[in-house]
């Protein structure tokens, strides 16, 4: 088995030596680049497992390399951590919304990398099994599986049948990255979220998140449908999921692409938590 591709971007050839030679000698496969342009090729080039990259550079700063990774489908799901002197609240912030999964300021312990990063793998691998998942999962509905519905709140009739799809947990995979999956591989069908007392269902169309519905008692009451319902699933961190394939056939209430509705997401959960 190949050892896992780690990219490193930093424009400071000390820190670039050190974290690259500390990560070798751990096992890992390094590849290096001295800023967001040069690394944007190096991700294009090589489709590392794990990116981690400091945001103040030349030609190019991390948040834009991690805004352009985010946007093209074949990179969108490498796991991203920011290394960086940036160690204030809205610069970590800034980096969670613009896709990145982890944040450690400088000065570091090497400990706390290590660990960090072997969470970052993790999770890419988590997302590569789903997306592979997905992928093999066939676009043509089963019989009997057209999911109709109108945009006047009520909840839209459902199959009897079980339609092909998969599953998993929360914890293994967050709902961010199961919608940027859906829209990679343009799946049409149900993500149905379960969590203690509440029960989400998101409806895609080739990939577009169209329509949302929460229910059960814990849904709250101006967030049972449409973009606030996304934000809503977006907060929950445990929980089961499962996709299944089916030919949704409903009016696009949503309006919004995956990533403006990740990037309001984030925000508004930003402003919970202040």
């Amino acid at each position: 088995m190949s050892p896992e591709r780690i990219l490193i971007v930093d424009d400071d050839p000390w820190i670039l030596r050190m974290v690259s030679t500390l990560l070798e000698k751990k096992g890992y496969s390094i590849i290096t680049a001295s800023d967001g342009e040069e690394g944007l090729i190096r991700a294009d080039q090589s489709k590392p497992d794990l990116i981690i990259s400091d945001v103040m550079m030349p030609k190019m700063d991390g948040w834009t390399m991690v805004k352009t990774l985010r946007s093209r489908p074949e990179l969108s799901i490498i796991p991203v951590i920011f290394l960086t002197a940036l160690g204030g609240e809205e610069d970590r912030i800034k980096g969670f919304r613009l896709g990145a999964d982890d944040y450690l300021p400088k000065p570091f312990r090497f400990e706390e990398l290590d660990l960090r990063v072997l969470n970052a793998l993790k999770k890419g691998q988590q997302a590569r099994a789903t997306a592979q998942q997905v992928a093999a999962v066939p676009n043509a509905p089963p019989a009997n599986a057209t999911v109709a519905g109108r945009s006047s709140g009520s909840t839209p009739p459902f199959p009897t049948s079980k339609p092909v799809g998969i599953h998993g947990t929360l914890e293994q995979l967050g709902l961010s990255s199961l919608m940027v999956i859906l829209e990679m591989e343009r799946k049409s069908g149900i993500l149905r979220v379960e969590k203690a007392g509440a029960t989400g269902r998101i409806f895609a169309r080739e990939g577009r998140i169209i329509a949302a519905r929460i229910e059960g008692d814990a849904a709250p009451k101006d967030a049972k449908k449409g973009a606030n319902a996304v934000y809503q699933m977006l907060t929950w961190t445990a929980g089961r999921f499962d996709f299944s394939v089916v030919d949704v056939d409903m009016e696009d209430e949503v309006k919004s692409t995956t990533t403006n509705l990740l990037m309001e997401g984030a925000r508004l959960i930003d402003e919970a938590n202040r």
